[in-house]
């Protein structure tokens, strides 16, 4: 069987109705879907995923993909994490800087530059986008605003990936070729 991989990218807290509240329905609808879909996706041949380094969907997806790994049946999930450049979380609170060191901890982890500048954000999606075959992304088409998460999954459709969207407010997942 093929491997397949898949990079996964999403909103920052601050565009969910809920912010940083992940006790909320609306984020465990979230995570729910990002981890039936992370299932749905090793039972097509996916094992490599990637993630960013962002708080939010990447910690989340990272922190699924961890847990998925422990359980029988998922030994072969792979999680990859791309950070930008080195100390992107230099101004993140205690807590969410320990999440990160113990994803860190379990995961292969790639530092695209040790430049801090948005021109290493912007290498580190596509290098993403490069090694992946899927993408799940946390986005709302509809709504156009200029992030890293709208540059990713236009750079996605330039590269025809399979994607996969699970709209941020509403949990409703639509897909295409």
């Amino acid at each position: 069987m093929r491997v397949f991989s898949c990079a996964v990218t999403g909103h920052k807290p601050t565009r969910f109705k809920f912010k940083y509240k992940e006790n909320t329905s609306g984020c465990k609808r979230l995570k729910k879907r990002l981890h039936d879909q992370f299932v749905l996706l090793y039972e097509k041949g996916v094992r490599q995923f990637y993630v960013g380094g962002a708080l939010g969907v990447d910690m989340w997806a990272a922190e699924i993909l961890l847990r998925l790994k422990e359980q029988p049946g998922f030994k072969e999930v792979n999680l990859n994490v791309i950070l930008p450049c080195d100390g992107h979380d230099a101004y993140w609170d205690e807590r969410s800087k320990a999440r990160m060191q113990f994803i860190r901890d379990h995961a292969r982890v790639i530092v695209i530059s040790h430049i801090h500048n948005a021109e290493s954000y912007l290498r580190c999606n596509r290098y993403m986008i490069e090694q992946a075959d899927y993408l799940v992304a946390v986005y709302d088409n509809e709504r156009n605003i200029q992030t890293g998460t709208m540059q990713m999954v236009k750079y996605a459709e330039r590269k025809r990936l399979h994607t996969v969207f699970i709209h941020p407010d509403t949990g409703q997942i639509t897909s295409t070729v």
